[in-house]
């Protein structure tokens, strides 16, 4: 697949100089977030990488190429083209091929950042197992994909439409370490509470470091999560998020809303029923998961250099 990656100068530079990448994926640009918060949030992500000492790759497909790092026109195109598809491991094949225009999910941009070599990568949430899924069988490739793909990600949990305990038993029964950054609870998205704890705590970027160093080094292909929750002062009530959410799965069920479309369905009603206030929190998630990916992957490079 490398044949199909393209570098951006940014990324290609930093790549020649050993210096630390953090992988971005387009999903939370193209499907997560309205216009203009999307591209004004991509844009300072990015800024935020940079100013802890690596630099940022965004990850997507466009004209039949995998593009590594992304200009601000490209940022732009994501933000606003409805025709945007978002791409998991299954759809790299037909996006590419037909030159279509992809944004990658948390699994789409982990596979991406393994062919350019980039270990770290930050986003939101990841995927995991639906409600209900003991029925509908609904599990996000998020969860498959760590469990082959030597890339950390950095996230604030699973995202709180799902069930979590089921996703943590999944990522147990893959080997995938879930690392709690600072934290011994694992986040649920909005909140920082879940219920749930997480494997290991580790309290510095050179702890973090050394953990993924050690894994990779022995051989145990997969990539591990560090659970990193959203600062307590953009974080929404546990018990409050939980109510609004079981309306919006609700409103998804009566509407026949399925697969892919499920979570874009439920994070606007979120929006919707918030008032706002959850796009808000999820904005602030993304840039301090982006701060703590950044310190991680300078630790992570100085290991290497």
């Amino acid at each position: 697949m490398k044949q199909y990656l393209s570098f951006s100068e940014e990324v290609e530079q930093a790549i020649k100089k050993n210096q630390p990448i953090v992988a971005l994926e387009t999903t939370i640009i193209s499907h997560g977030m309205p216009y203009p918060q999307n591209v004004q949030m991509a844009k300072e992500v990015e800024q935020i990488i940079r100013d802890n000492g690596a630099v940022p790759a965004t990850i997507g497909l466009m004209g039949g190429r995998i593009k590594i790092g992304l200009s601000e026109s490209e940022l732009e195109e994501f933000a606003t083209n409805k025709a945007v598809e978002k791409v998991s491991r299954r759809d790299f094949p037909y996006i590419l091929a037909s030159g279509k225009i992809g944004a990658t999910t948390v699994a789409g941009t982990m596979i991406a950042a393994q062919l350019a070599g980039i270990k770290i990568f930050a986003t939101g949430g990841i995927g995991g197992v639906h409600r209900e899924g003991e029925i509908t069988w609904d599990v996000s490739a998020d969860l498959t994909e760590l469990a082959q793909t030597n890339v950390a990600v950095v996230c604030a949990g699973a995202k709180s439409i799902l069930d979590i305990g089921r996703t943590l038993e999944y990522l147990e029964t893959q080997g995938v370490p879930v690392i709690g950054y600072k934290c011994s609870e694992f986040p649920s998205f909005y909140s920082r509470e879940s219920g749930y704890s997480v494997d290991f705590r580790l309290d510095t970027p050179e702890e973090t470091a050394a953990v993924l160093d050690t894994k990779w080094k022995l051989g145990l292909n997969g990539g591990a999560i560090i659970a990193n929750p959203v600062p307590e002062a953009d974080a929404m009530n546990f018990a409050e998020i939980e109510q609004v959410i079981l309306q919006a799965l609700e409103e998804a069920k009566q509407n026949r809303i399925t697969g892919k479309q499920v979570t874009p369905f439920i994070l606007d009603k979120v929006k919707q029923l918030t008032g706002g206030k959850s796009l808000q929190t999820n904005i602030a998630l993304v840039k301090h998961n982006a701060e703590v990916a950044a310190k991680i992957a300078v630790a992570l490079q100085a290991k290497a250099n």
